[in-house]
């Protein structure tokens, strides 16, 4: 290691350090014996419940919404893209507590919720409501990553496949979407663990009622507030934990794909 070497090293070594520290001090607050009483408490399972299945509903809309509109976009090219662009990418700079007041009026009496209400709709304070949260949070990194995964693949392999008699529609889910099968799957996992981890939106969109809309981020919140640290600790892990899980897998996939891409063998077509 030469000199250069060991001076980088050392905000690496620091950073890390700052990373492991926050881990070992969430664990170190709270004894074993208390944590596992913890990680099966009938709050902790609802919170880890309720995620799951918001995020899932979240997810499913994200994707309705940002492979399609993705794909649109990589394709092609029109007046006003780069301002549309820019439009939709704005929920990924936005903070999340102001992305939940804007959906908070958006979707009230006085806008779109009174005539949501009529047909018996109502996201305001109910489980729903987390949904159309993370779904905000989670659509533009989607949307994103698809982007650029559609983007990746070679426009001959289309025009062959429309020469071979393939419809648009089978182009589109028999070599687009294997070709960009991984890059997506990445931004998948990254919008999941999004999903999983939001709490301002939802606190806003949803409220924090236990036992109703209580996500993990928002137990954590209404434990520490109450003082029940071992709850809101177990919670918090079952988080990191999730979203590490995620991140792992995200940086498999691409370092697959770079390994392909280095040896000359794309894995990524068709049959």
């Amino acid at each position: 290691m030469n000199l250069l070497d060991r001076v980088l090293i050392l905000p690496l070594l620091f950073f890390s350090l700052i990373v492991g520290g926050v881990f070992a001090a969430l664990i170190g607050q709270v004894s074993p014996e208390e944590l596992a009483r913890s990680l099966v408490h009938p709050e902790t399972l609802f919170a880890l419940r309720f995620s799951l299945t918001t995020s899932c509903a979240a997810m499913f809309a994200a994707l309705s919404i940002g492979i399609g509109a993705a794909y649109f976009l990589s394709r092609h090219t029109f007046p006003g893209k780069e301002f549309l662009e820019t439009l939709l990418d704005i929920p990924l700079a936005m903070p999340p507590l102001i992305a939940g007041v804007g959906l908070l009026f958006l979707l009230g009496r006085d806008l779109l919720g009174g005539h949501l209400a009529r047909w018996g709709i109502h996201f305001i304070l109910t489980p729903w409501g987390a949904v159309v949260a993370q779904s905000f949070v989670a659509t533009p990194i989607v949307l994103r990553s698809a982007q650029a995964a559609f983007a990746s693949v070679p426009k001959g392999y289309e025009e062959a496949a429309l020469m071979l008699g393939l419809s648009p529609l089978q182009v589109f889910f028999r070599i687009n979407i294997p070709l960009a099968a991984k890059s997506l799957l990445s931004g998948i996992m990254l919008a999941w663990a999004r999903t999983l981890g939001e709490f301002g939106a939802t606190l806003m969109v949803a409220g924090a009622t236990r036992f109703r809309t209580e996500t993990l981020p928002i137990a954590v919140y209404l434990n520490i507030s109450s003082g029940e640290l071992g709850i809101a600790l177990s919670c918090s892990l079952v988080l990191l934990g999730t979203a590490f899980a995620f991140l792992l897998c995200t940086r498999m996939l691409h370092r697959t794909s770079s390994n392909d891409t280095l040896s000359g063998k794309d894995s990524r077509w068709p049959g």
